[in-house]
């Protein structure tokens, strides 16, 4: 840290500042703290205080291309000179946009080319389940209004995504949610005892199978599921998991919703996990790593046939003010651009394999279930007894990410039961080694009832 920034922050007053002024999510009252950041550098961080530190959380599971990267920035400048924004409502449309849309049909999987943009993931996963019920009302369907989702699946804070999110906490306390909503056991290889013996896709399938037939295929609309469920702990289904939903779905003309929220741009080493799944579905939701965050964007891939669909009669009846801003879309294609001139979808494979290495050499610690991976995801499944598989749940009390920022450095993330990480792609081979070494200089002091000793 430099001295003429340190000179312009005052981490105090800015903290006070932050106490009075702003709303938290996800932040207890009684928590003082805070972590004021003020520079980014690749996958490193610097706050008020001058202290440095190593994303391994890539923000918020984001940051392909890392931090402070000049490019987006230059073509945001460049953008902003040329046209700032337009609506993109009724026949308008701008150049950037329509280059986006090209771009994004060109790496989709075979068939979704049709694009609506969005300002983030939760809009897309509302517009999303809106596409699905209107799709098949205009086909003479009215009655498939039914959304299947899944326990523990996480799909945004709006009000549709909200309500087919399978975690209680995004429920208690804010009334009724979307009608006509279903959710299902997610595959947890891991949590074998939510299956009674059962193979974990075979129950899912079973149970998928008896619950069309309970509510009726002409009921349903879509059924909706992230790839791989992040904010649960990075949990990755069998190979043969979505293939075989696929199936039933179409069988029974029941749309697939794929929430790539997350997965899209290169997270797992693809484009989209659609493709590292073998799985085509008929809408899949992006934002965060289309622009790596450095501008709000979102947007979602239709199938030809469904698009088709919704542009008749009036066109599809849902409009946000910022759809296709050329700012966002100038942004979004200078990362894509990185993304593919810096080869990141390896990077994802060969580095985030690295780091999966070597934090399964922590499964030998008590506390440490299982480490999952796949490209730059990651989760590290805590327990109190790995025999049992009995979860270890010291991420509320004392709180296991801040122990381990504060005494490594290193910014990490609690899932339900579960550390999770996804570190930008251009991660080095010694960030990941000091990633690793930092959670466990924690882990192999942390007790099965969740204390940390000295």
């Amino acid at each position: 840290m430099n001295t003429a920034i340190d000179l312009r922050f005052d981490h105090a007053e800015l903290a006070a500042r932050d106490r009075a002024r702003i709303i938290h999510p996800f932040l207890p009252t009684a928590v003082e703290d805070r972590v004021v950041m003020v520079e980014g550098r690749g996958c490193r961080l610097t706050d008020a205080e001058g202290r440095s530190y190593l994303d391994a959380t890539g923000g918020l599971w984001l940051a392909q291309i890392g931090h402070g990267r000049p490019e987006p920035a230059e073509a945001a400048a460049r953008q902003m000179r040329q046209l700032e924004y337009f609506t993109s409502f009724w026949e308008f449309s701008n150049d950037r946009a329509i280059e986006l849309a090209d771009r994004l049909a060109r790496v989709s999987p075979e068939g979704l080319d049709h694009v609506y943009f969005t300002s983030g993931g939760s809009e897309g996963n509302d517009a999303a389940i809106r596409m699905a019920r209107l799709y098949h009302h205009r086909r003479g369907e009215p009655s498939r209004t039914w959304i299947l989702g899944r326990r523990a699946g996480y799909h945004g804070v709006a009000y549709g995504g909200g309500t087919v999110t399978g975690l209680p906490m995004n429920h208690e306390g804010f009334g009724p949610g979307l009608p006509d909503v279903e959710h299902l056991t997610p595959p947890w290889p891991y949590r074998e005892e939510l299956y009674g013996g059962e193979d974990c896709t075979d129950f899912c399938v079973r149970e998928l199978e008896e619950t069309i037939e309970r509510i009726g295929a002409e009921n349903i609309a879509a059924f909706v599921g992230e790839p791989v469920m992040g904010v649960s702990g990075m949990i990755i289904p069998p190979e043969d998991y979505w293939p075989r939903i696929a199936e039933v779905l179409q069988r029974h003309g029941i749309l697939l919703v794929l929430d790539e929220v997350v997965t899209a741009y290169g997270r797992i080493g693809s484009w989209f996990a659609a493709d590292h799944f073998g799985v085509r579905p008929d809408i899949i939701v992006t934002a965060k790593g289309i622009t790596s965050g450095y501008i709000p964007l979102g947007a979602v891939l239709v199938r030809g046939e469904v698009a088709e669909v919704l542009g008749k009669e009036n066109g599809f009846p849902i409009g946000y003010t910022y759809n296709g801003h050329p700012v966002a879309c100038a942004v979004a294609l200078a990362n894509l651009d990185l993304i593919e001139r810096e080869d990141l979808l390896s990077a994802a494979v060969k580095t985030g394999g690295l780091l999966g290495d070597r934090l399964r050499e922590l499964e030998e610690l008590p506390v440490v279930g299982e480490v999952r991976q796949v490209g730059m995801m990651l989760g590290v499944e805590l327990v109190s007894d790995r025999r049992s598989r009995e979860p270890l749940l010291p991420l509320i009390s004392p709180k296991l990410p801040d122990v381990i920022r504060r005494e490594t450095g290193v910014i990490v993330r609690g899932g339900q039961h579960a550390l999770v990480l996804s570190p930008p792609l251009v991660l080095s081979r010694d960030e990941a080694l000091e990633i690793a070494d930092a959670l466990r200089s924690v882990l192999e002091r942390v007790g099965p009832d969740g204390s940390i000793s000295r």
